[in-house]
């Protein structure tokens, strides 16, 4: 069976940076967690939540960034409109949360 190659995707450069992101991220949740065993103040649990919300956020951009240069303006001409098009409806869907 032939090998595949794997894509190139617009974080692959960037690839353990983002990962140590989404680890410190995880590690925040974790926290979260533990503050709510340990019936701490909501106010303050709603704060960790936010920080956590925006630091997942400045992720999402990223990808967002990388993509629009690799997979969008990267692709065919045919696919422009098809990857910009895709790329409009998860900016959409990261606006509509909550």
């Amino acid at each position: 069976m032939p090998k595949t190659e794997t894509p190139t995707r617009g974080y692959t450069a960037s690839k353990d940076q983002l990962l140590a992101r989404l680890r410190r991220i995880e590690g925040q949740i974790r926290g979260i967690e533990g503050m709510v065993t340990d019936d701490r103040y909501c106010i303050d649990i709603l704060t960790q939540i936010s920080a956590a919300q925006a630091a997942l956020d400045k992720v999402a951009l990223g990808l967002l960034d990388g993509h629009a240069h690799t997979c969008v303006i990267g692709a065919e001409p045919g696919q422009q409109d098809e990857r910009t098009e895709e790329m409009m409806a998860a900016v959409g869907r990261l606006l509509r949360r909550g």
